[in-house]
């Protein structure tokens, strides 16, 4: 029998077992965010109900213990991203902070008049804005690297935008809207060829492939709790230690300091540094036990399932009429962006959502990459390893009577 039709996974996502106005609920929004399978939801309510205490800080059980949980959430991180040590391991509120927190303390303070960054066409809008932001205020140069039809990075002309000027680099491992897979390692590689670093938003990789900082020999790095299984408002950003080292805190506060006086303050050691404040606690505990979800799992698994859907999903939508995929690169994962000729993709969703069927339109914060294709927006169908054959068999049936609706 096929892992399509009978899915093991789908049981541990409640969200996924769900009737919503009369109709079984196809979830295909994961690009969005993830369900949360219950090992997440569960250690979460443990924390609230029974484990609440503030970490770093008591010495009493109960905050030993959520110290213990939470620090224990950054060796699995560490592992998971294998990186060389656990203090590059920083909490952050998601990728976005992330990009944030090195746009404002690296580049910055590091980059100066005259110097460029380099972003890509398919970047989401908070792989832009931040880097405008410093580039406005620093009087830098941002430069796109071209893509294709397809939704390919150009890396000839990438290679010939590397110009000693350019001190930065930042693009998505994959992207949220096209679901291709950039050839992140062979970029980060050209990128040191002239000394300048690179980001990686891993925003989207971390739950589809295995994501491995040394490997690549990523400079930074980002993704998202929400995105891998795990609660939101937590994330995660690693980075080198030297460079991490040389750059200063992105917030002041408690828990990132070392001594204070009203004449000078000095800072704490790695990770802590860059963690002002009490954290999200319970969040971050909830996001180590989404990462022994994935490691359950295992990556080999996920590919399987998620290989076969998109497969199947691509051959099913790609025979309905007047249906258009944007996003056809031949390395991708399993997301579909698309169109139907004549209906507007908002009326789409509207649609289809009273068939159960949850999708995502609009332009998925990628306004330039849906200038790039001369539409306003998409429809997105994004998939996980709770699906299976009968939530894409959904969305085509309600495809069809969209169809019929507007003939």
């Amino acid at each position: 029998m096929s892992i399509l039709i009978e899915n093991p996974f789908r049981k541990d996502f409640p969200v996924a077992e769900q009737i919503i106005s009369g109709k079984r609920l196809a979830y295909l929004d994961s690009a969005a965010t993830t369900l949360k399978p219950n090992i997440v939801i569960d250690e979460m309510d443990l924390y609230y109900r029974k484990e609440t205490s503030n970490v770093h800080r008591g010495l009493y059980w109960l905050s030993e213990n959520a110290t213990a949980k939470f620090e224990l959430t950054r060796d699995k991180i560490a592992k998971l991203i294998n990186s060389p040590d656990r203090k590059q391991v920083i909490f952050t509120k998601g990728t976005t902070e992330s990009v944030n927190l090195v746009a404002q303390c690296y580049a910055r303070n590091f980059l100066k008049e005259g110097d460029e960054i380099l972003l890509s066409q398919m970047e989401h809008h908070s792989n832009i804005v931040p880097w405008q932001m410093v580039a406005e205020e620093k009087k830098l140069t941002i430069r796109v690297i071209p893509i294709n039809q397809k939704g390919e990075i150009l890396l000839d002309e990438y290679k010939k935008l590397l110009t000693p000027k350019v001190k930065l680099i930042s693009v998505v491992y994959i992207s949220n809207a096209l679901g291709t897979i950039n050839p992140i390692k062979e970029m980060i590689h050209s990128a040191h060829q002239i000394g300048a670093k690179f980001f990686v938003d891993a925003a989207q990789a971390i739950s589809h492939i295995k994501v491995d900082v040394q490997d690549l020999d990523a400079d930074f790095l980002a993704f998202s709790g929400h995105k891998m299984f795990g609660p939101t408002g937590v994330g995660v950003l690693y980075a080198k230690e030297e460079v991490l080292n040389q750059m200063p805190p992105y917030q002041g506060g408690g828990d990132m300091i070392d001594v204070v006086t009203f004449e000078k303050t000095t800072y704490n050691n790695l990770p802590h540094k860059f963690e002002a404040g009490t954290p999200p606690i319970a969040a971050v505990i909830g996001l180590g036990k989404a990462v022994d979800y994935i490691n359950q799992i295992g990556f080999e698994t996920i590919h399987k399932i998620e290989d076969e859907l998109l497969d199947y999903a691509t051959t099913k939508l790609s025979s309905i009429p007047g249906l258009k995929i944007y996003g056809t690169a031949h390395n991708k994962t399993s997301v579909i962006s698309f169109g139907l000729e004549g209906i507007h993709p908002h009326d789409i969703a509207t649609l289809i959502d009273k068939e159960g069927v949850a999708i995502r339109t609009g332009h998925h914060c990628t306004q330039p990459l849906m200038k790039f294709f001369g539409v306003p927006a998409t429809c997105r169908a994004s998939l996980s390893i709770y699906n299976n054959q009968a939530d894409i068999d959904q969305l085509y049936a309600g495809l069809i009577k969209v169809k019929s609706f507007f003939e």
